[in-house]
């Protein structure tokens, strides 16, 4: 403990260097223009500048990859909630209860509950990265694909049995989700699947350009559909919001701690930022005791998912620096980074080059405190732009989905699949779908089916794998007890008014 103390303290002195913390800052500042954006993404981001830190010393480089991802997480927030456009995957469930508590004439309030939420989601992160780093990596190498197909049926079943909807609307949502993500190439085969001759079709949907047609367009589509009643709300964000940001943050610290929680156990092994923040939504919202109310604009339901995706989003840097092993796929771009100038990660970068480990650790500090004060003060230009009448600013959020649509391959088909995916959208919301059931199998179905396949390989085809011990064996119990909640809990409530 005292020597990790020391050598964060060797790390602080090299990422405040002024020309590192330059860097910091402005990694930030192009991070959080990476996550407002739609389409771009973290990992799109740092890609598209691994060409110029190549240029650059190594530490200041890989500092520089690491706070776009950290600005993009707290960026991706801004237009969940002002537009419930997604700006990243993991900010899709910022979107349940943000973007309506934004509708209700609190933007700034649900922007403060947001960036307070991954402020402290990043902290203890932070934390761990610095202290139990050794300790969780070895706990992540236990996990094979069996363990990683028994989290991802964990998430799914949170969805079907934890968040109150339909069971029956959430199966059949999540079964369209694995239809879309089969589209393609077979992951272990190498054979082509449901792409019916057609070349456009042999890449498969892209998760970032069906995230913007189905929230983006979708709910435009249903908003002028209702004659453009929703107009753009004028507010800012004041002393006001920050502080009752900061009440809600302390009324309700179990939605905190899970969150917090689910993030970092999500963030060290494989999963990452988007199913944990599901994951944590939806065990909050079955704890709680207005669960009903979820969805609404309730605090706890931004509090939760934005708490578990960035301290999913900081503790993915455990398993890259320790292990070689990326938590997330924009840890995977920065690993490559790494490379680059040389760095092989694993337990021998911690010996061969100290300073360069311990700075990239406290410049994870420096970078989510200092991301915190920085979105911090860009927010009230985003909110500004809610005083905007709808009906004129609808063609500009077209135009943006559009160019961030384009933007994923650089190919026109994309477009054409974002107007396709905001219909379907807007035919989910009208016949009261859930579409982020729908969303979490588009974006997972491939890692699952990968996990499920190598699994029953190592397994011989039997699906006894699934439940071995110690660990696939009661993540797949949890999951399957989760799974049929709706029809145990009725039947748990008629046996204790039996008995009483």
């Amino acid at each position: 403990m005292v020597e990790n103390i020391n050598n964060l303290m060797v790390g602080l002195n090299v990422a405040f260097q002024p020309y590192n913390l330059m860097i910091i800052v402005i990694g930030l500042i192009l991070g959080i223009i990476v996550g407002v954006l739609p389409g771009l993404g973290g990992a799109n981001g740092v890609a598209i500048l691994i060409p110029v830190v190549v240029t650059m010393p190594a530490t200041a480089g890989v500092i520089l990859l690491s706070m776009i991802y950290w600005g993009s997480l707290y960026g991706g927030s801004i237009t969940s909630i002002l537009f419930n456009i997604p700006g990243e995957p993991w900010s899709v469930a910022a979107t349940f209860d943000g973007y309506p508590m934004a509708k209700k004439g609190r933007p700034g309030k649900a922007l403060v509950l947001s960036f307070l939420s991954h402020g402290v989601g990043a902290l203890f992160g932070c934390i761990v990265l610095t202290f139990f780093s050794p300790i969780l990596a070895e706990f992540a190498l236990k996990f094979g694909p069996a363990e990683v197909f028994a989290v991802m049926m964990l998430t799914f079943s949170a969805f079907v049995g934890l968040t109150g909807r339909s069971p029956i609307k959430t199966v059949t949502s999540i079964l369209f989700g694995f239809i879309l993500a089969a589209v393609g190439m077979d992951i272990v085969s190498g054979q082509l699947r449901m792409t019916y001759g057609t070349v456009v079709l042999m890449g498969g949907f892209n998760f970032v350009v069906a995230v913007i047609g189905l929230f983006g367009l979708g709910e435009i589509f249903l908003t002028v559909e209702e004659g453009l009643k929703v107009e753009g709300i004028s507010t800012k964000i004041g002393l006001k919001d920050i502080w009752e940001g900061v009440k809600d943050i302390i009324r309700y610290p179990k939605a905190l701690i899970t969150g917090t929680l689910v993030g970092i156990w999500m963030g060290f092994k494989p999963g990452g930022a988007t199913p944990a923040s599901f994951m944590a939504y939806g065990f909050t919202k079955q704890a709680s005791a207005n669960a009903a109310e979820f969805g609404t604009g309730v605090s706890p339901g931004i509090i939760a998912p934005e708490a578990a995706a960035h301290g999913a989003g900081t503790s993915a840097m455990i398993p890259m620096i320790t292990l070689g092993i990326p938590g997330s796929p924009t840890m995977a771009v920065i690993m490559g980074g790494l490379m680059i100038f040389g760095l092989q990660p694993g337990p021998m970068l911690f010996k061969e080059n100290v300073d360069f480990v311990w700075g990239l650790i406290a410049s994870t500090w420096a970078g989510n405190i200092l991301g915190f004060f920085l979105v911090l003060a860009f927010a009230p230009i985003f909110a500004a732009v809610l005083k905007v009448r709808f009906a004129i600013f609808m063609p500009l959020i077209i135009y943006v989905c559009a160019i961030g649509a384009y933007a994923v391959n650089n190919r026109m088909i994309d477009v054409y699949y974002m107007l396709l995916f905001g219909v379907l959208g807007y035919l989910f919301k009208k016949l009261d779908y859930p579409i982020a059931p729908m969303v979490l199998a588009l974006v997972l179905g491939d890692m699952a089916e990968q996990s499920m396949r190598q699994a029953l390989i190592i397994g011989h085809g039997s699906p006894l794998v699934f439940f071995t011990l110690p660990l696939a064996l009661p993540l797949m119990v949890a999951a399957i007890i989760i799974f049929f909640w709706p029809v145990i809990s009725p039947l748990k409530a008629k046996l204790f008014a039996k008995k009483g």
